[in-house]
């Protein structure tokens, strides 16, 4: 099979060819159609000529055609290859011009008929002398004796600045054929070498040197275009390997840290005897390290199908204020058991077109997350609202914790990651993954999260879901 640079040549040139071979045989027709109509337009000419000479003289006079006189006079290219012939009602040759000789100009009864009808009548003369001939019949009206003036000349000057012209419009079309073949054939050879510097530097990326990019051909064409484009892809697909890797590495480290731990309990449980009491506590530690990696390898699943995107549950209208009382609700007895309040303001109904279950486990993380940051004796606090700029609806959770650092605001919702206050206080529970889970669940049914942190001190999450138009399902 012929490669795309090949058949992309092939119709580049059909294209030319078939373009200018229209053109080329348009123009032919026009241009001989304009040539034999300036020969009808001269030999009519030299007819009604004639024809007001002849209606010009008497009745009585004789009839004649009307040429040069003999002589030494200067030489005239009036009636150079024209025969003029007049002819009467029957058909008979009144007078002729001196170069028909004895020959007559051919006057069948068809056409007699025709100028008797007082039409002008064109005719091409098919071996008739030596060279084709073309000849007009003109009618002569007022004159009962008379019929018609003929006048003819030859085709062959006609003929042969036509076929000059054809042999002119070959050469001219073989040349700028060639000239746009080439011009193709250069522009396809640059287009194709640039995309061939891209085939060859793509076989050569892999998974080890991601950091390389396609070179680029320095244009803003459709080639530069498309190297942008695949040199973001790359970036992207860098950046996807990239947080693989650290996040095979940060699961792979907090599931080593509760494995090592429980394995060592066990260990020291089974190195001798003790008291029934002594393996109740072993087993009630390892109980809370199984709890917390079930806990773990649960978060890994979702987060996981939601990268394969099969964690999609069905969109529907939620209320907004049942769904936060409802989270309030169960999270009351962990913050009185943490000596926290939960507060949600009061606000007009709001409803977001969401999926129930994801908006509901997001919102209990961001509740969670606010709780484990909460000095005692605080508030956390919920609010509402309709952002009708933004067709969003929003949830508000804000504490009155540490806040964010601003260095910390652009890893927020990274999978593992935890901030500085997490990390120093081991009381602090916590895998790093509840916020990214969060954010992960909530893009994936056409929302976000967005963090700030309050004036007065503490944090904010925004939750920003589709808002739920009235009237529409």
């Amino acid at each position: 099979m012929l490669s795309f640079r090949k058949r992309l040549a092939l119709a580049h040139v059909s294209a030319i060819v078939v373009v200018m071979a229209v053109a080329a045989f348009g123009s032919y027709l026009v241009f001989s159609r304009n040539v034999h109509r300036e020969l009808d337009a001269a030999l009519l000419a030299l007819a009604e000529t004639e024809m007001g000479m002849l209606l010009s003289a008497g009745e009585g006079d004789t009839v004649i055609v009307h040429e040069a006189p003999p002589g030494p006079g200067a030489p005239s290219f009036v009636r150079l290859d024209r025969l003029v012939q007049i002819v009467d009602a029957d058909g008979r040759v009144l007078a002729r011009s001196s170069n028909l000789g004895e020959a007559q100009l051919p006057i069948p009864a068809v056409l007699r008929e025709r100028l008797a009808a007082g039409e002008t009548v064109f005719e091409t003369l098919d071996g008739y002398g030596e060279e084709p001939t073309r000849m007009v019949s003109v009618p002569v009206p007022g004159r009962a004796s008379l019929l018609a003036v003929q006048v003819a000349g030859s085709l062959d000057d006609v003929n042969r600045t036509v076929a000059m012209a054809s042999v002119l419009f070959i050469i001219l079309g073989g040349a700028l054929l060639l000239a746009l073949g080439a011009a193709g054939a250069l522009i396809t050879r640059r287009a194709f070498g640039a995309i061939d510097d891209v085939v060859r530097q793509a076989h050569r990326i892999g998974d080890a040197n991601l950091g390389e990019r396609l070179p680029h051909p320095g244009t803003r064409d459709e080639i530069g275009r498309l190297v942008d484009t695949l040199n973001d892809m790359l970036a992207r697909i860098e950046q996807g390997m990239e947080a693989q890797r650290r996040f095979t590495s940060d699961a792979s480290h907090e599931l080593r840290s509760p494995l090592s731990r429980l394995r060592t309990e066990l260990e020291l449980a089974l190195r001798r005897p003790r008291e029934p009491a002594a393996y109740v506590e072993t087993l009630r530690s390892s109980l809370e390290e199984v709890e917390s990696l079930t806990l773990l390898v649960e978060e890994l699943l979702v987060l996981a199908r939601l990268d394969a995107g099969q964690e999609r549950d069905a969109v529907e209208t939620v209320s907004l204020n049942q769904l936060a009382e409802e989270a309030l609700r169960r999270l009351e007895p962990l913050a009185r058991e943490r000596r926290l309040a939960l507060s949600l303001a009061p606000a007009s109904p709001v409803a977001a077109r969401f999926a129930r279950g994801a908006a509901s486990l997001a919102l209990a993380n961001l509740l969670d997350n606010a709780l484990k940051f909460s000095p005692p004796d605080t508030t956390v606090r919920v609010s509402l609202r309709a952002d009708n700029e933004a067709n969003e609806a929003v949830i508000s959770v804000a504490d009155s914790g540490p806040g964010i650092r601003g260095d910390e605001m652009p890893h927020l919702f990274e999978r593992f990651y935890r901030g500085a206050t997490a990390r120093s206080d081991e009381k602090t529970p916590g895998l790093g993954l509840g916020l990214a889970l969060s954010q992960a669940v909530v893009h994936a049914h056409g929302g976000r999260i967005e963090a700030a942190n309050e004036s007065g001190g503490g944090a904010r999450f925004d939750m920003r879901l589709p808002l739920a138009v009235p009237g529409k399902p």
